[in-house]
């Protein structure tokens, strides 16, 4: 009995090493799971369901192979993916979950999320989340031409890289008091999230009783896997081919 996390694979076509790596895990790691989770960021940028990147296909048809052997799977998006849509969830064999959400693992009731949430420090970055949970705005962007959907994409990766290189790197950190902000509104001793790219599992206090944050890695150098089962959590490492 085990069900597996992973998030913060930024998947895209100049790295396909890590779309090889993703691609074993499912194939290899995953059959026989109790469920799989993706907590956001799959991908690199995500600019519609319509996109027919072949890279796309590739990925779908990994998850939706897995879902079919009876492994649920399940999504809650990134900051880079947000706008993944029913479509493609169908067409991988997913389950759209919000973001947070409460699961029940093994007995105890966990809280997921991608995890820039908690991120409260970063004011400017959480400005620009506020901005793209815009529904109308959504609805705007994905009738935009594919083509300038892809220009606008593009010119937001390179500015949100040069803003992340300036800033420093407890402000791009999960805020403790967030943290446990969150954990108390859903009655959650646990939570699971990415994001920040800083995989370790944190044992800490809440109202002086035990509680427990853990990060997932990313799949940049080396990919990043939590396992739960009855017996506890461990976070392990998959080498990328």
């Amino acid at each position: 009995m085990s069900t597996l996390f992973i998030s913060d694979i930024h998947l895209s076509q100049a790295r396909p090493d890590m779309t090889a790596a993703l691609v074993h895990f499912l194939e290899q790691d995953s059959p026989g799971a109790d469920a799989l989770y993706v907590l956001g960021d799959l991908f690199e940028f995500w600019i519609g369901d319509d996109d027919p990147n072949p890279l796309h296909g590739q990925v779908a048809d990994a998850f939706l192979a897995l879902s079919q052997q009876g492994v649920p799977i399940y999504f809650i998006h990134g900051n880079r993916d947000f706008l993944l849509g029913r479509q493609f969830a169908r067409r991988a064999g997913m389950t759209l979950l919000g973001d947070p959400c409460i699961i029940e693992l093994y007995g105890e009731r966990v809280l997921l999320s991608h995890g820039d949430l908690l991120c409260t420090q970063d004011v400017d970055y959480q400005k620009f989340r506020r901005i793209t949970q815009l529904t109308w705005l959504r609805w705007l962007f994905l009738r935009l031409p594919l083509g300038r959907r892809q220009r606008i994409a593009g010119k937001m990766r390179g500015k949100s890289q040069m803003e992340n290189a300036s800033k420093q790197q407890f402000i791009m950190d999960v805020t403790p008091a967030a943290v446990d902000e969150m954990l108390h509104q859903h009655g959650c001793r646990t939570i699971i999230h990415g994001h920040t790219h800083r995989p370790a599992i944190h044992d800490f206090k809440l109202d002086g009783k035990p509680a427990r944050r853990i990060v997932l890695g990313d799949w940049f150098e080396q990919g990043s896997v939590l396992i739960c089962s009855p017996a506890g959590q461990r976070l392990e490492t998959r080498t990328l081919p």
